[in-house]
């Protein structure tokens, strides 16, 4: 539980959804922690809006925090790429990293990660927001999981600045050991009957 929580009156839904601006911690504490959790670029105005700040000072602050974590020679850097910053492994760990990935692979995935498989599969290309609703779950970290073992891969978007779509990959077929996706058993009959509707409504 984040310490945070543990004050008086903080980590209630309202102040999750209002937080208390005259007790906000540090601009450049508050893009951290996003930064943190985001799975695609995010626009500097985006972050602005968030944080409450000017587009101008935050601008500032990612750039002294990039400058800041090249100068220190973390583990990650702050890049500026396709209209948005994120947080990236630094090159030369590289081949570290996709080691501890495909190490990972070799463990079993959990039984979330299996039914959100299952319907990129049976209905790819699809968002992740449609994912979302056929489960009925968050599926974000079991998308990035799944991602990371190359099982899935983006395709694109949604329409001009729609959501992300992803598809199986050619990995997926041989660990399963299929030709195609049309070798996949029919699902049909064990799909609920308002499937499309709830597709629709994500």
């Amino acid at each position: 539980m984040p310490d945070d929580e543990l004050e008086p009156g903080i980590g209630t839904p309202a102040d999750a959804a209002e937080p208390d601006i005259s007790e906000a911690p540090p601009l450049r504490k508050i893009l951290e922690a996003i930064l943190l959790v985001v799975d695609e670029p995010v626009p500097e105005v985006d972050l602005a809006q968030v944080a409450e700040a000017p587009r101008a000072v935050v601008l500032d602050v990612l750039e002294t925090l990039a400058a800041e974590y090249a100068a220190a020679g973390r583990g990650f850097e702050l890049r500026q790429v396709a209209g948005g910053w994120r947080l990236y492994t630094a090159p030369d760990c590289a081949a570290y990293v996709e080691r501890f990935v495909l190490d990972g692979q070799q463990a079993r995935l959990t039984q979330a990660a299996l039914e959100t498989l299952a319907v990129v599969a049976y209905r790819q290309p699809v968002s992740r927001q449609a994912v979302s609703a056929i489960r009925g779950v968050n599926v974000d970290g079991v998308i990035r999981t799944l991602l990371a073992r190359g099982l899935i891969a983006e395709a694109g978007e949604e329409g001009p600045g729609g959501a992300h779509l992803y598809v199986t990959t050619p990995y997926f077929l041989e660990r399963l050991g299929l030709r195609s996706l049309e070798d996949l058993p029919n699902l049909a009959p064990l799909l609920p009957a308002n499937i499309d509707d709830l597709v629709d409504r994500a």
